[in-house]
């Protein structure tokens, strides 16, 4: 038998090789010199019965009651013993335990009249066509495969040539195919999923998980990261798509982001600088500032909050602006 494992850590099968079926057999009928003498011997007993009626009428003597079969058959001894022939019995039917006189069938290491040679299910005389033998009893095809044969997964009908084992059934190979697609499975198997076959593309697609990022199957290497599993090229900042060369992220409603797009999504950037702003903050008109970033455009000296005045998008001091605009 082949064994077939797949790449997925959870799933394998096995293709067993196909059960033998048992092949039909056929009933010998064997022709004796005893059968042909008999057959011989009915023909003469006819043309001699014919002459004696004609005799018996021919000198007035009143006809006598037609004798039984049993008594023909016991006169037929005696008068094949009287014309030196000799007509035993070719064997006993194993069905109805009589004598076979005339045509005899062999079968099952037995002898039976022909039309005694019959299914032991529905009664048809198996004489001359194949059958099948189980426990010392003869069947005709379509009972054995009926009460016998392994019945396929798919259509529970007999297997009756060859069959395919696979998740502990039998299937016909024709109908062992994809509980999806219905494809015939080819050189990569097939994946199990509660009792079911299912090729890899459809099984990816409806069981694997999906990556975070593009919503494809996960199906080699992977990282796992905001309670999700990511394709590695695909866990990167959500804004720039720059990866994450020092490991470390930022996570923004299920998203990943670098550390500048997250303060700049956070508002968190300093106006001064425009560099993240993760220590101490000054905000002042709306904006925020790194302390040694919150400085008079016009001298550069540093603010104090409340000692200052805005001028569009601009911090000075207050000598400054007086001296600039009044």
């Amino acid at each position: 038998a082949s064994v077939w494992k797949l790449q997925h850590p959870s799933l394998s099968a096995v293709f067993g090789s196909p059960v033998p079926v048992p092949q039909p057999l056929l009933p010998s009928p064997l022709p004796t010199a005893a059968a042909q003498q008999l057959d011989e011997l009915l023909a003469d007993l006819g043309h001699m019965q014919s002459k004696l009626a004609a005799a018996g009428q021919g000198a007035g003597v009143p006809a006598e009651p037609s004798p039984s079969l049993d008594n023909m058959l016991g006169s037929l001894t005696q008068d094949l013993q009287e014309l030196g022939i000799t007509a035993a019995p070719t064997g006993i039917c194993t069905a109805c335990r009589k004598p076979i006189a005339g045509k005899v069938l062999t079968a099952l290491g037995k002898t039976w009249h022909p039309e005694h040679f019959t299914c032991a299910c529905c009664g048809q005389e198996l004489g001359g066509q194949p059958f099948f033998e189980r426990g010392g009893r003869a069947y005709c095809e379509e009972d054995y495969h009926q009460a016998f044969s392994p019945r396929c997964a798919y259509c529970a009908s007999p297997i009756r040539e060859k069959d395919l084992t696979a998740l502990d059934q039998t299937w016909h190979p024709e109908h062992f195919f994809c509980a999806h697609c219905g494809k015939v499975f080819g050189d990569d198997g097939f994946h199990e999923r509660s009792g079911k076959p299912y090729c890899r593309q459809d099984f990816l697609a409806m069981f694997a998980p999906k990556c975070q990022g593009c919503e494809r199957p996960v199906m080699d290497n992977y990282l796992s990261a905001l309670q999700g599993v990511w394709h590695p090229e695909c866990f990167v900042c959500a804004e720039c798509l720059s990866g994450f060369a020092i490991g470390s992220f930022f996570e923004l409603e299920g998203r990943p982001y670098c550390e500048l797009h997250f303060h700049q999504r956070q508002g968190s950037i300093c106006h001064g600088c425009s560099r993240p702003v993760t220590g101490r903050c000054i905000t002042a008109a709306g904006r925020k500032y790194h302390p040694e970033h919150f400085i008079c455009a016009y001298c550069l000296g540093q603010l104090q909050k409340g000692t200052f005045r805005e001028r569009g998008d601009k911090m000075y001091c207050q000598a400054c602006h007086d001296k600039l605009f009044l």
